[in-house]
């Protein structure tokens, strides 16, 4: 007898998905991370993975770091981990970095063709497009020199990049969650700290039991 496919959920995103701790570049433990933190809530009948990395973009090319293109990794990790329930999406942050002369409208539009990627997909339940969620990333706080320099003229962005967003996955059908509803940046003004992580997942857990328990998306293609 076949064992039944587990229900599996996809983070894809950056330093924060990947469990950066502020100031001091070091990971927190899996335990202490939004991705396991969510696994817990959810339980054992969903499958939670985390594809973060530290300096991924949305769609942009890092001069001084390869493999930072989110769009260029999208489609293959899909289809790695395939069959996906639900994708969750969270990306924009290194978008604003000074060097990418990136606004938070083209941030948006990066994340836009992650949204269509996912959607045109057959990496779903049944050949189907997985389901997705787009989170916006957490607002610049007070930077610390590092950040500072990396992300010079980044503030306004981050605080107009919510906004952006919610206008692209109103356009795309996607469904959008608001971090800073929940969450600020930690010591650093960038990355979520051990309270984030925390604060991030019991507020996700809703949201994706709501999205795994409502009518599976259509094809790609089709329509529905």
């Amino acid at each position: 007898m076949a064992e039944p496919i587990d229900t599996t959920v996809l983070c894809y995103g950056d330093s924060n998905t990947w469990g950066y701790e502020p100031l001091t570049a070091a990971r927190y433990p899996r335990a202490e991370r939004w991705p396991t933190l969510l696994q817990n809530l959810l339980g054992e009948d969903v499958q939670v993975i985390a594809e973060g990395l530290n300096g991924r973009t949305s769609c942009w090319d890092e001069p001084f770091r390869p493999g930072r293109n989110g769009r260029e990794a999208l489609l293959p990790i899909l289809e790695s981990h395939a069959p996906l329930a639900l994708v969750i999406l969270m990306l924009g942050t290194n978008d604003l970095k000074h060097h990418l002369h990136v606004s938070a409208h083209e941030s948006a539009r990066g994340v836009a063709t992650l949204i269509r990627i996912a959607q045109q997909s057959a990496t779903g339940l049944n050949g189907q497009p997985p389901k997705l969620l787009v989170l916006a990333p957490v607002q610049f706080g007070e930077l610390s020199a590092l950040m500072a320099e990396q992300f010079a003229g980044g503030e306004p962005k981050s605080r107009d990049l919510p906004r952006h967003l919610g206008q692209v996955c109103r356009d795309q059908g996607c469904p959008f969650f608001d971090i800073n509803a929940v969450v600020s940046a930690g010591a650093d003004g960038i990355h979520l700290d051990a309270t984030g992580h925390r604060r991030l997942a019991e507020a996700l857990a809703p949201e994706v039991c709501r999205l795994l328990a409502s009518p599976a998306a259509p094809p790609a293609g089709t329509g529905g």
